[in-house]
Order: C-alpha cells, then structure tokens, then sequence
C-alpha cells in the first residue's frame, strides 16, 4: 500500500474532527474527564495509550 501526504492529512484531519465532536457534543462531561484524567497516574496513562494504539493498529490492520 502506497501512503501518500494527502491521505496522511485526511487521516489527521479526521482525528481532529473526531476529537473535537467530543467536547462540542458534551463540554461539561468532556471537562470532568479531563479532571479525572489528571487523577489517573503516569503509568495509566501509558497503559491506556499503548492499549489504544494497539486497537488501532489491529482494526488498520483488518481494513
């Protein structure tokens, strides 16, 4: 498969919209997850993103 900048950009771009959907949907939920993720420690965090990275490769992967 031959990924270029502008399909890149697209995958980028959607991040952002999706992303934002969130807060713009529901601030007031979107805040109080942002306060308990400041309560959650480094380690998590890491946890977290690594599992969600892993989702992401495999359902890329299945695509």
């Amino acid at each position: 498969m031959n990924l270029d900048w502008q399909s890149l950009l697209t995958a980028l771009c959607l991040v952002l919209v999706i992303e934002g959907a969130i807060p713009f949907a529901n601030p007031g939920r979107w805040r109080k997850l942002v306060m308990m993720m400041a309560q959650v420690s480094d380690q998590q965090l890491r946890m977290m993103g690594l599992i969600s990275m892993a989702i992401g490769l495999v359902l890329l992967y299945a695509i």
